[in-house]
């Protein structure tokens, strides 16, 4: 039997919470020795990931955590709960490599989770969302002005790691075109390609492998 995690959007909240309640119990010596400290990024590596899941205070946890709560579980649905942490912790460590350079100190679950919105905004572009909880659009667009943002914020610093965001954001576009292009050749090998073959009378003999057909059965399309 084959383990699977399920619901691991909503798991990634609870411990980012459960992380902030020790350090607000534990107090600083908890965040520090958690936090990426640039200097030790590469002596102390897991740092990387466990930067991850700690935040400066609860406004940072709490806008975190909400995107989290409404954009993971709904792309985890559709790409599968594997995928989907695979997305996660790639752009949020590949966020904390791209702030080392740049930034002394970082924490924040912020980069992994604009991973997320990057591979909803390429799988779904056309989403409505209401832009700070006002301005109706589509996420395509709201990524945009978000990624402007970001941009902004390099020039301007305000205490942000905007270049951690964009990379993060970067990550997550970069693997929903892969899951584009997938699904792309799935539907060319299996659905037009056989389409075609009867059109003119003939036969094609298609064999899906076990993660093939599994990806088919539960997703119908990636």
């Amino acid at each position: 039997m084959r383990f699977k995690v399920q619901n691991a959007a909503i798991v990634i909240v609870v411990v980012n919470i459960l992380f902030f309640i020790l350090q607000q119990v534990l107090g600083s010596r908890f965040t520090e020795a958690f936090i990426l400290v640039s200097k030790d990024a590469f002596a102390r590596p897991w740092i990387l990931l466990t930067s991850m899941f700690l935040h400066a205070n609860s406004t940072h946890l709490l806008f975190n955590m909400y995107a989290l709560f409404v954009f993971g579980p709904l792309i985890e649905q559709r790409i599968g709960s594997k995928r989907f942490l695979f997305v996660y912790f790639l752009s949020g460590i590949v966020a904390a490599l791209a702030s080392i350079p740049f930034y002394p100190r970082a924490l924040g679950a912020s980069g992994a989770i604009m991973g997320i919105l990057g591979v909803t905004i390429m799988l779904m572009p056309d989403l409505r969302v209401l832009l700070f909880f006002m301005i109706p659009m589509s996420l395509r667009t709201a990524g945009i002005i978000f990624a402007l943002i970001d941009i902004f914020g390099i020039f301007v610093p305000n205490g942000v790691a905007n270049i951690a965001h964009l990379a993060g954001l970067g990550c997550g576009l970069g693997f929903g075109y892969y899951l584009l292009r997938k699904k792309k050749d799935f539907t060319r090998k299996f659905v037009e390609r056989p389409k075609k073959a009867k059109m003119y009378g003939n036969e094609v003999s298609i064999e899906l492998s076990d993660e093939e057909i599994d990806d088919y059965i539960r997703y119908g399309r990636l």
